[in-house]
């Protein structure tokens, strides 16, 4: 089994002090699902799942992917809002404040959904990745196109075997059935939105 880079980092809180593991603890008991076999359908160790719970090991992008498929949620399962939404704004309108907030552990990386309703044709995500962090091993995502803007700093891009190093003002669009992942080369936090079609979280 593959194991990624553990530590004591905590994940970073999402609003109102929720944490991932603990929703991924709470939804594989709400499934009936005990940690081994949580660990085996993400083809990872019972320690790393039971790190992970507790908020004690990295958690990337691809793995979060992976626990989601497994626990059968899509990954918005675990973002979070800090407010809630006036009536008249739903499915309009998303205040910078009350954008649902993902944060991943030990790596630092947050996902902020910019899209009111993922009931549409297209999502928008906001990805804030510190200097020199990744959001983990290539991956694949399902049929789907990337597209994106660097509002600031530098971005690594990787699609199948090209690279492409990304500065503020720089946009591209991949398939996301290619492989990839994303790497911030620079001193300060890479600030990226993405356009995803057809919504994959």
């Amino acid at each position: 089994m593959s194991e990624p880079r553990t530590g004591q980092e905590r994940v970073g809180e999402a609003a109102e002090g929720i944490l991932v593991g603990g929703q991924i603890r709470d939804l594989r008991k709400a499934k009936g699902l005990t940690i081994a076999a949580l660990a085996e359908r993400i083809d990872r160790s019972v320690g790393y799942v039971s790190q992970i719970e507790r908020n004690l090991s990295e958690l990337t992008i691809p793995d979060l992917k992976r626990i989601a498929e497994a626990l059968e949620v899509q990954i918005s399962w675990f973002f979070h809002s800090p407010a809630a939404v006036p009536i008249e704004e739903r499915g309009y309108v998303v205040r910078k404040e009350n954008r649902r907030r993902l944060s991943l552990s030990g790596i630092g990386v947050v996902e902020e959904l910019l899209s009111p309703s993922l009931g549409g044709a297209t999502e928008l995500v906001l990805t804030r990745v510190p200097p020199r962090s990744t959001t983990g091993e290539e991956f694949v995502t399902r049929k789907a196109e990337e597209s994106g803007l660097v509002l600031q700093g530098q971005m690594d891009l990787w699609v199948g075997d090209r690279h492409f190093l990304l500065n503020e003002g720089d946009s591209f669009s991949f398939r996301a059935e290619e492989s990839h992942r994303i790497h911030n080369p620079g001193d300060i936090e890479a600030i990226v939105v993405w356009v995803i079609t057809p919504p994959v979280y």
